[in-house]
């Protein structure tokens, strides 16, 4: 045990992976950009940092992974950056944005989402190594993040951006904390093999998305983001409903079989 913590002082001592790590860097910078453009009221650009955050999360891990650069270092590094750039800064641009006419229950709203997800991430952390990669459980932070950020970007593009719902927005909060502390899963996209040959329809899928994107991308990531919102509930559901089901026709299946007549002879 004491030469393994020797091993990792030295090999810190050494130093650190640059290029995951100032990946990691520029989320926490366009975290904290977003906090100061929100204070200054400039939301749309506080949204749009908050998703640049989010591709900026997302290229460290698979830089890291790519590279093989992980480290235990990296990934707490990660960790603060992600309860800045997805747990404070969404919070307190929803909260300037939407919720301040509404007091304490609006900061209180934002601060619920904060503390919500760094329980996810604490969470995430402690069970990384004993929960399957394929799935997440609970909503990510930063999905969570980045549908507060879309939500904003929406309803500038349809000119509702001065014409909130407080009510609305202090639900949405609510929802999304809920479903980062829940045990709800999540496809995490982890296992997505790239590089594996697909069918030609989704080649031709991908590039509409794409599209989508380019020519609407406030609306287009709105979308994305509100159907992964609700692909968690929704499986949920459906494995309930599917339960249930069977339930019911393996019932009939054994009243049929005690009813149906006996052969005596």
């Amino acid at each position: 045990m004491k030469t393994k913590k020797r091993f990792e002082r030295e090999r810190l001592r050494k130093g650190i992976y640059i290029l995951p790590n100032l990946s990691t860097t520029l989320n926490i910078f366009c975290g904290f950009y977003a906090v100061i453009a929100s204070s200054n009221g400039n939301f749309k650009a506080a949204a749009i940092a908050i998703v640049l955050a989010g591709i900026f999360d997302m290229l460290d891990g698979k830089i890291a992974r790519a590279t093989k650069t992980t480290s235990r270092f990296g990934v707490e590094y990660d960790s603060l950056a992600d309860l800045i750039s997805f747990g404070m800064a969404p919070g307190f641009m929803i909260y300037l944005w939407a919720l301040q006419p509404m007091g304490r229950i609006g900061w209180l709203a934002g601060f619920l989402f904060m503390v919500c997800g760094a329980l996810r991430l604490a969470r995430f952390n402690t069970q990384v190594d004993s929960v399957s990669s394929k799935y997440f459980v609970g909503l990510p932070i930063p999905a969570a993040a980045g549908v507060a950020a879309t939500t904003v970007l929406f309803f500038h593009k349809i000119g509702l951006a001065g014409n909130t719902t407080p009510v609305l927005l202090l639900i949405m909060l609510y929802t999304l904390a809920f479903l980062m502390v829940s045990t709800i899963k999540y496809y995490s996209f982890k296992k997505m093999k790239l590089f594996k040959k697909k069918n030609f329809n989704s080649l031709v899928t991908v590039v509409l998305i794409l599209i989508f994107i380019a020519a609407q991308p406030s609306i287009a990531l709105f979308m994305i983001g509100t159907v992964y919102l609700a692909s968690g509930p929704f499986a949920v559901l459906y494995r309930h409903f599917r339960v249930s089901s069977k339930e019911e026709e393996s019932i009939e299946g054994l009243g049929q079989e005690s009813s149906a007549p006996v052969d005596k002879s």
